[in-house]
């Protein structure tokens, strides 16, 4: 079974840092791309930073500068370096991957993880 599981949220004050970790697991042929997102209460989900499989990077403009998303191709993980947090980060992250497995090609999610950050 191919999953995705994520770790490193919790509660931060404002100006803190996090550090989001997600491991893919199961019967991979091949990743492509990587990233998180996030879902704050009464919003969609947005994108808050990818990285491809030879290292290209793309940021949402709200994190660009305080964000880093790093990759590692051979352990098949993504990592969200959270900096100078702000309250507006607030949200549930989600890791995302697109996967090539034995049955499919596509979009795969984890479950989910709080990231709180208060004033």
């Amino acid at each position: 079974q191919v999953q995705l599981v994520e770790s490193g949220g919790g509660l931060v004050q404002a100006g803190g840092s996090l550090r989001l970790s997600c491991a893919a697991s199961g019967n991979i042929f091949r990743i492509s791309a990587m990233g998180w997102y996030r879902q704050a209460p009464g919003k969609q989900r947005e994108l808050v930073a990818a990285v491809t499989s030879d290292g290209t990077t793309n940021y949402a403009d709200s994190v660009k500068g305080r964000f880093t998303i790093s990759r590692d191709n051979a352990k098949n993980t993504v990592n969200l370096q959270m900096n100078s947090l702000k309250p507006e980060d607030t949200a549930v992250y989600y890791c995302n991957a697109y996967m090539r497995t034995v049955t499919t090609y596509g979009p795969f999610w984890g479950q989910g993880t709080q990231v709180t950050v208060s004033s």
